[in-house]
């Protein structure tokens, strides 16, 4: 793909490390700031699974069903897909790409077998594994959070040791034990790639040109 001033981020961890709560106020943070170059969003997948309590079509995720997204498959529209108990999900080759171009940065919410995909892609792009301080600590806010019985609790728990064994496969790597701490390292990692040489000479071009100039 060519160079755009958008940046493209992958957020990868397992269930309960907190990584859903950290994109989140990310974007509350730069949106509620004036700065023109502080667009950002989040992907919105899609998904062959029900849609939750307070989920909203087109918002959240794409829900389709399964016909539909293997017939997506087969034309090639996703950069990534995976199956996940028992339901797809997949990110848009052609919405990531308009949005990148627009000059917007783009979270992918993934794990990291989509990492691998969307990487292998767009070398690009950058991608960040968040953990959790401890086992304990990540079974007690998947508990907490009261949305799956104990056998899916332990499911997740289990999924997440397979999940967590590729964190070195990752470009950045934040520990989600602070959520401030670890939303600022969050924040640093942004800020970082925007500034790197190949995205500062797209968005100051003109301002080169005009030092440059006789």
């Amino acid at each position: 793909m060519p160079q755009t001033l958008g940046n493209l981020f992958i957020l990868a961890a397992p269930s309960g490390a907190g990584k859903s709560s950290l994109i989140k106020a990310l974007l509350e943070k730069h949106l509620s700031s004036d700065a023109h170059n502080n667009a950002m969003q989040v992907s919105i997948s899609h998904t062959t699974r029900a849609s939750r309590p307070g989920e909203i079509d087109g918002v959240h995720y794409h829900f389709v069903d399964r016909t539909e997204f293997e017939s997506l498959i087969d034309q090639g529209a996703f950069f990534e897909h995976a199956e996940v108990f028992g339901h797809y999900y997949g990110t848009s080759k052609v919405v990531i790409e308009h949005t990148l171009r627009q000059g917007i940065d783009v979270f992918l919410d993934i794990d990291w077998q989509g990492a691998r995909q969307v990487k292998a892609q767009i070398p690009d792009t950058a991608t960040i594994f968040v953990a959790p301080p401890s086992k304990e600590e990540l079974k007690r806010r998947l508990t907490e959070r009261g949305q799956d019985s104990t056998e899916i609790i332990e499911q997740r728990m289990t999924k997440a040791v397979s999940e967590i064994s590729h964190y070195h496969e990752f470009d950045f790597i934040v520990v989600n034990d602070n959520f401030s701490a670890a939303l600022s390292e969050l924040d640093a990692i942004v800020i970082t790639r925007r500034l790197r040489k190949e995205k500062q000479i797209i968005r100051y071009q003109q301002l080169f040109n005009n030092l440059l100039g006789s």
